[in-house]
């Protein structure tokens, strides 16, 4: 084997393991839904808000960990649209991650009205393809 056919298998062997996971899609389990337990929607609530995550047809599991249909929890606060899908979902205060596997939270928001959605994210924090996205609640905090 020449040295140039062993250089270009280093550099297909590399870039398969520095291209980030999931930027292709990870596929979402048929069915798969994620959905809030807590608040309900149009409730009025209190701050500190508890937050409780519900999930069906796939399984939670920390951010970095490539297990097939799992993902892990992204919290949406006040977002006018959905981040792109096909990219890491930012990390502030109106994209929170629980890249830990956490299935609750408690959260301070300011008094007034708010929007919620939960959307999964694969081990990248990349959103399943189809995204499993949850609908938008919103609730006021007294």
């Amino acid at each position: 084997m020449s040295a140039r056919t062993l250089g270009v298998a280093f550099l297909f062997v590399v870039s398969t393991l520095v291209v980030p996971h999931g930027l292709a899609g990870t596929p979402a389990p048929d069915g798969a839904e994620v959905y809030f337990v807590t608040p309900q929607d149009g409730s009025t609530v209190s701050s500190p808000v508890t937050v409780v995550f519900g999930l069906k047809g796939m399984g939670v599991a920390p951010a970095g960990t490539d297990r097939p249909n799992t993902g892990h929890h992204h919290l949406l606060i006040d977002l006018e649209q959905v981040p792109a899908m096909d990219k890491p979902l930012p990390a502030d205060a109106h994209h929170v991650h629980f890249g830990g596997g956490q299935t609750e939270t408690s959260i301070e928001l300011e008094p007034g009205k708010h929007t919620l959605q939960l959307i999964m994210g694969d081990m990248s924090h990349i959103p399943h393809s189809p995204p499993v996205l949850s609908e938008k609640i919103t609730i006021v905090v007294e």
